[in-house]
């Protein structure tokens, strides 16, 4: 009963994306002044979880529950951005926002996954 709990996997991949993100960001921080090098982005973590039209798709009864959305894609891709004369694509105001998105988001699942821990130990604790 307890093996599978999507709710952490799900917390775990947010959590995964979120340092993905910081690390992409790092990387086009450090270069910043590099002559050619083109900015890296990473598909919003919100993009990856399927939705239904009325926007909520984790609404299933089975089979698996919502165990289907806890495997995420993380896809980078080049940002498409204006590039200086010299070929570099970075924009520093950018990759302070993203690096400001990215503890966002692990805050957030960091706050989701202890939630769910202290909802399971009062769920125990009561049998």
């Amino acid at each position: 009963m307890f093996q599978n709990l999507d709710l952490f996997k799900t917390a775990m991949s947010m959590a995964r994306h979120s340092g993905l993100k910081q690390a992409i960001t790092s990387q086009n921080v450090a270069n910043a002044d590099t002559p050619g090098y083109r900015a890296k982005s990473i598909t919003p973590f919100a993009d990856l979880v399927p939705r239904a039209a009325d926007g909520f798709a984790l609404r299933t009864t089975r089979p698996s529950h919502a165990g289907r959305y806890t495997q995420f894609d993380h896809a980078i891709a080049e940002a498409r951005t204006q590039s200086d004369p010299n070929g570099n694509s970075v924009n520093l105001e950018t990759e302070i926002l993203n690096s400001v998105d990215a503890k966002r988001g692990h805050d957030r699942a960091l706050a989701v996954y202890q939630a769910s821990l202290g909802i399971l130990r009062s769920a125990l604790s009561k049998q």
